[in-house]
Formats: C-alpha cells, structure tokens, sequence
C-alpha cells in the first residue's frame, strides 16, 4: 500500500504542493520536550505545524521503560488506524534503542536516531521522498547549534545544556542511546537563555541527561548558574534532575544570594536501600544521599526536594521496601516519581537474579505513594497562613494556578486579573491532595 500523502523529489514535494502538515508527539524526559521545541522550530518554514489531521507525524519517543515503549506504539498504531496513508517518523532515544538491537519498532515508516534532531528537515524531506526503513548513525551537531523558541503558551522554557551520559547505572540504556556527556559551551547558553528571556519566558529550567556532569572548558554549572543569574529580565532559574554527584558547593553559593535562584533540587534517590544501590551500581549510599540533602539545608533552610524512586528492582525484598519508605519519610520529599522497575534488554540488570513479580512492584508503589503523602501533607499543612511568592501559569474556572520559588503548586482566586508571567503574593488558606490553596493579596503583591 502506498502510503505517502506526497512522492517525489525535495521540490515536487516541498514546493509545487502544499505545505505538508506536521503534528509532534513527545514521549520522555524533559529533554525530549526541549528538542521537540527544537525540532518544531527548525520545521516551521518547511511545513505547517497543526495538533490534528497530520500528514506527518514525528513521535519523539522514550525508551527507558517497556511503559515509555508501549505508549509510542500505541500512538503509533492510533495514527495509522485513522489515516492508512500518514508518514510516521520515530525519532530519539527509542530510535537508537532499535539501531542498537535492544527492540524493534515495526509501525514507524522511517526511524532516525538522536543524532538526526539537528537535521529534521532532511529526516522529513526523505521520509515523504519514499525513504523506509532506518536512518544510519551520523555524527550529532555540536550542542552550540541546538536551540529553542520555548514551548507556546507556557511561561517556563526548559533550556538544554548538556547531554549524554558516562554512568553505567545497571537499569539504564541512557549511554547506549545518548552516548558519552557532551556539554554546551556556556556563551551559547548565556545567549539562548536572553533568546527565550526577551521572547517573553520569565522563568528557565536548565536541563540534561545528567546535569552533574557538565563540564566545559569555560567552567562548570555553577559558572553557568552565576551567568544566567546576570541575563536581565529573567524571573527565576530552576535546576532540573540533577543526581547527587553534582550539588556542589559552588553551586549552591548562588542560590543563597540571589532569589531567582529557586531553591527546589530534584535529586535522584532510585532506592533507599543500600543493598540495591549497590546492585543499581548508583555509586552512593543512603548515608551519603542524605548528607548531600543535608549539605543543600545548611546553605538554604528552607529548601524543597524532589526524587525518583524505582521499585521492584531485582533482589529487593520487604526490608528493602521498608529502608526506601524511611528514607522518603526522612527527607519529607514535595514531589515524588516512583516507577515500577522495567526489564530493559541490552542492560545488566535485565539478567539479574531474584526478579519481582509485577503484582508485587505495583502494591510496593501503592505502599511508597501512601507514605510520601502523609509526609506531604505534612510539608503543606506547615504553609497554612503564609505569603507565598507565586509565578502566574495559568487561568481557570476556579481561579489561578502557578508555583512558589520551591516548587509547590498554588492554586488561588484573585478579585483582580492577575497578568500570565507576573509574581503574586498569595496568602495560603488550605491544603488539598498536592497542592497549596490561597487568596491573592494585593496589599503585598511582589510586582
């Protein structure tokens, strides 16, 4: 069956006939996100961008967990269903995962690796060129080049900064489908960032496979914190996942003495237990995770926390379970990502003895969840009857919603119309299951 809305050369396709639509799908981090950002803003002088009735479809898609893989496939087999004829490009990590031989994906019609996001154009001009099968490896753009216009209707751009990985964590295919860290010169960060800041994006969340291991001949990351800290306009500076080997004390330093520095660190624990760090070749130990949070209060009090837990990992038995619940209660986390471990062919892990049954990895997340939210609501009761400082996000029925500098969603009713990207001092009133309620008080308003 021919399915190519368009056939011939660059010009037939491109030119003579109407722009080709273009929809994409994003699965994964938040780095994926950034570089479909990327991928749209390279596209948009060749094709017209639109959310439905896509001729084209790129599915931007993960591959660190059998979940992330089903959710491509079945979008991917979703679009085909509904037009027969539609060109489907998987791209990214899932990608590679195929190049390497770690799965297959048979409902995409042309498959490119991470390395080709820097040239999109080329990927979809061969695609609709009647190109099949896998794109072979080239060598990726240097990160100086890759940039982004920010995500519409949002206030917060995530802003790339590094990438790949030279870890060897037992559970990860990241090195195998992001290759060894590569790091993005700190002028080109400095000059994306007043891109995105003078585009109208108050608030930046620098992110990366692994931000701990920036590292570029200019300086380190908390070079490039002080840098943004000095790019006029900006409102506030976030750090996304960042795993323990990377809280520094240079780094902290400017999160002490300046407030748009927000002090919320989301800081990879996977397990707190150490009998499974171990075998999650983590590198650390719980005692040493807990210094690292420690390390972060001596400079900032009254920080917030966030992690990523992985549960039913091979060999983790109910003492385990149990040592991950003290370790969540201690830290009193304010968001929390558990996972139920997923066997990843190609890693080391997936030959692991003493396998969990999957019924057993869901109760163990049921468990983990219930005792985070009763510290939760701990962390949010102890907000009763404060001034928060909230970003305005977003307008609903029921009134405003944004975040404090540390992270904690406000919901809040207002008698004015507070502008989308100012600061509102919001006098909490309530808890609810996640999140803060309040009033917007203008006699302390923060603008």
């Amino acid at each position: 069956m021919n399915r190519l809305p368009f056939s011939g050369s660059r010009s037939s396709a491109m030119s003579s006939m109407p722009r080709p639509r273009l929809s994409i799908l994003t699965f994964g981090c938040r780095v994926n996100q950034y570089e479909s950002e990327m991928m749209r803003r390279a596209l948009e002088t060749e094709v017209e961008i639109v959310s439905d009735g896509a001729d084209v479809v790129l599915l931007n898609a993960c591959t660190v967990t059998g979940l992330a893989e089903r959710k491509a496939r079945q979008a991917a087999r979703r679009l085909r269903r509904e037009n027969p004829r539609r060109v489907i490009i998987l791209i990214g990590c899932l990608a590679d995962a195929v190049r390497e031989g770690l799965t297959s994906f048979t409902e995409a019609d042309l498959l490119a690796g991470n390395c080709w996001k820097g040239q999109i154009g080329r990927v979809v001009r061969q695609a609709l060129s009647g190109k099949r099968g896998l794109l072979p490896q080239i060598a990726p753009p240097p990160l100086a080049e890759e940039t982004s216009h920010g995500p519409c209707g949002r206030i917060r751009a995530f802003l790339k900064i590094q990438d790949g990985c030279a870890r060897t964590c037992t559970f990860c295919r990241a090195t195998q489908v992001r290759g060894g860290p590569r790091s993005k010169p700190i002028e080109a960060v400095l000059s994306e960032a007043r891109h995105l800041v003078n585009r109208g994006y108050p608030e930046l969340v620098l992110t990366g496979i692994d931000l701990a291991q920036y590292s570029t001949s200019e300086g380190a990351l908390a070079d490039v914190v002080e840098g943004l800290l000095a790019v006029p306009d900006l409102v506030r500076l976030r750090l996304a996942s960042i795993n323990p080997f990377g809280i520094t004390e240079p780094l902290l330093d400017p999160f002490t003495s300046d407030d748009r520095a927000c002090p919320h660190f989301h800081i990879p624990l996977q397990s707190g237990d150490d009998r499974i760090l171990h075998r999650m070749a983590r590198g650390y130990t719980v005692e040493e995770y807990l210094a690292c949070i420690e390390r972060v209060r001596r400079h900032l009090p009254h920080a917030t926390f966030g992690t990523d837990l992985i549960v039913g990992f091979p060999g983790e038995d109910e003492a385990a379970i149990e040592n991950t619940c003290r370790t969540v209660e201690c830290v009193g986390f304010s968001n929390l990502h558990v996972f139920r471990y997923s066997e990843r062919p190609g890693t080391a892990a997936a030959d692991f003895a003493e396998p969990v049954p999957d019924s057993e990895r869901r109760r163990r997340a049921e468990i983990l969840n219930r005792r985070w939210q009763r510290s939760l609501r701990r962390l949010l009761d102890n907000r009763l009857g404060s001034t928060q400082d909230v970003l305005v996000e977003e307008h609903r029925k029921s009134g405003w919603r944004g975040y404090t500098r540390d992270y904690i969603h406000v919901q809040f009713v207002s008698e004015s119309a507070p502008p989308i990207g100012s600061i509102r001092s919001v006098r909490i009133t309530a808890t609810a299951d996640k999140h803060l309620e309040g009033i917007d008080d203008p006699r302390t308003d923060a603008n």
